[in-house]
């Protein structure tokens, strides 16, 4: 389907994106389509969505998507990420790219992935002081210097077990890739609907990754006790302190990321070839 109005939202501290940006936007007026462009220069940045965009062009990384994500997807706006770098997790379409997987979804929409989305809130004395969504995953740690975390895990209301470690990942299909498979979590394919809950360099070795159905709600609270500060951290990007007492619940959102993929390769040719699954020794 055709848009009407194409907003690019670019990082602008990559020097490409100001000039790619330009092009796209010639490109979209010789195809009477508006287009609106707006620059940020921080994860932080708060930007105003217009109502009237119907699709959104990602200039930048996989930081840029995550950031993107959370600002559009209850808007239910299709999402091209076009990484300026080499090809991420989630950016898979480069920088030449970009007009051939527009004018895929334009003509037959068969290259766009709806991903899931974390849903994250934290409750202090009953009383809700925070709120956000991850596309990749939420990680409560310590603040500073790594220190072992206590932390209680309920899964549907049922006690799963204390964790002593240095935190606890919370992560999607899409941020089985990220944080979580540094910290010895699987990979997930990005259609699959279900969390990752990975504990990180866990005390107790018999602390493993769990894999759960996508319709659990989990809440993890914050034990008393702490020898370290706690933060967490949402995607990397969003975070708050956390103080003993306090709960953060997760469930999936209703809403999902719409991105819309390269059709050059896959999600399996993706990881294989970051991840150098060539059978061969790398140092």
């Amino acid at each position: 389907m055709k848009p009407e109005e194409v907003l690019i939202i670019s990082n602008g501290v990559k020097k490409e994106a100001g000039v790619l940006a330009l092009s796209i936007g010639e490109y979209m007026k010789e195809k009477g389509i508006r287009c609106t462009s707006l620059v940020t220069m921080s994860d932080s940045d708060d930007i105003t969505i217009p109502y009237s965009a119907d699709f959104v062009i990602s200039l930048g990384g996989d930081g840029t998507v995550l950031y993107v994500a959370r600002k559009v997807h209850e808007m239910g706006l299709p999402i091209l990420p076009v990484n300026l770098g080499s090809f991420g997790f989630i950016t898979e379409v480069g920088k030449d790219e970009w007009k051939e997987a527009f004018e895929r979804y334009v003509d037959y929409g068969d290259n766009l992935s709806r991903r899931l989305m974390l849903k994250v809130s934290v409750m202090r004395k009953r009383k809700k002081i925070f709120s956000s969504y991850a596309l990749n995953e939420a990680t409560i740690s310590s603040s500073g210097t790594s220190k072992v975390v206590k932390l209680e895990l309920d899964l549907d209301n049922t006690y799963a077990g204390l964790f002593k470690a240095d935190g606890l990942i919370v992560a999607t299909p899409t941020g089985s890739t990220g944080y979580s498979l540094a910290a010895g979590g699987p990979i997930l394919m990005a259609d699959i609907s279900a969390f990752i809950i990975t504990p990180i360099c866990p005390f107790t070795l018999s602390n493993r990754p769990l894999v759960t159905g996508s319709e659990t709600y989990c809440t993890i609270k914050v034990k008393e006790g702490q020898r370290t500060n706690i933060v967490l951290s949402v995607d990397g990007q969003a975070s708050i302190e956390l103080e003993e007492g306090d709960e953060v619940n997760i469930e999936k959102s209703r809403s999902k990321a719409l991105l819309v993929l390269s059709h050059k390769r896959n999600y399996v040719e993706v990881i294989r070839d970051k991840l150098n699954w060539s059978g061969e020794m790398h140092a």
